[in-house]
């Protein structure tokens, strides 16, 4: 398939749809119940219900789609030099699912010969699904979404993901957030993202990240009117460096960089 008509996107959004609320509730079974914890070698926890929500993911799409390729969290990359490449993220935010949090989602994205052109979040615990694509819009189940209004870095409400890790490795970025932004929360994984779409939130900071945590958000946020892109202000791809902002304009997105890079 090489037709990126609005009508071809719209049905590949239909089969993400369709897929996701199908593997939502294997990992649902397993959310505040006892499980097993293992560390990978980058020490991030995984459980059975990652594996088995990436197998059964991996599983549908290799069914409806033989010729795409796929990147995956647990299990690896097949064919990414394949025209279209899926990128899945089974739990995103397993520490959040193991301490019983409800703020984990499945994320589902879509590479057109590298180019991210559809992404999905799907939040099993809150029965929410946002997907966005070029000119079909982002989407919270049935209600469109679109960013915030404009508004004045002090005013903003700005998201601060992993912000452990960012005071940990990038100290006087994460002093410099601190001192300039009055409403900065501390939050984790891929619902800030969907807040950002929503309008709910300003923007984003965050760091730390795998293709398979920032691909599938990005045409989410774009498709809503933002804008998400690595610390240097560069499109994001596959071997972007983790380091991501996201704002709901153009003003507050070059506020947050020039913050992060000391340039104010």
């Amino acid at each position: 398939m090489t037709d990126l008509s609005e009508l071809a996107l719209e049905e590949l959004c239909h089969t993400v749809r369709d897929i996701l609320a199908k593997v939502a509730p294997l990992p649902l079974a397993h959310f505040r119940t006892p499980l097993a914890v293992d560390a990978k070698a980058d020490t991030s926890p995984v459980t059975i219900a990652d594996r088995q929500t990436e197998t059964a993911l991996r599983d549908h799409l290799s069914l409806h789609f033989p010729e795409y390729g796929i990147l995956g969290e647990e299990f690896g990359n097949d064919r990414l030099d394949a025209e279209f490449v899926w990128v899945v993220d089974p739990i995103d935010g397993t520490r959040s699912f193991v301490t019983g949090h409800p703020m984990w989602g499945m994320l589902m994205g879509l590479l057109h010969r590298g180019k991210p052109i559809l992404g999905a979040v799907q939040m099993p615990a809150l029965s929410e699904t946002a997907i966005g694509a070029p000119g079909l819009g982002a989407w919270l189940g049935t209600k469109p979404l679109h960013v915030a209004a404009a508004c004045p870095l002090e005013h903003a409400q700005i998201c601060a993901n992993e912000l452990p890790h960012l005071l940990r490795a990038f100290p006087d970025a994460a002093a410099r957030l601190v001192a300039a932004v009055p409403n900065l929360r501390a939050t984790a994984d891929c619902y800030s993202y969907v807040q950002l779409a929503a309008g709910w939130v300003d923007g984003v900071v965050d760091c730390n990240l795998q293709p398979y945590d920032y691909l599938p958000v990005l045409p989410l946020v774009q498709a809503a009117g933002g804008i998400m892109t690595d610390w240097a202000g560069k499109s994001l791809h596959r071997g972007s460096d983790g380091r991501v902002v996201a704002a709901a304009n153009a003003t507050l997105h070059a506020d947050l960089l020039a913050l992060l890079n000391d340039r104010a």
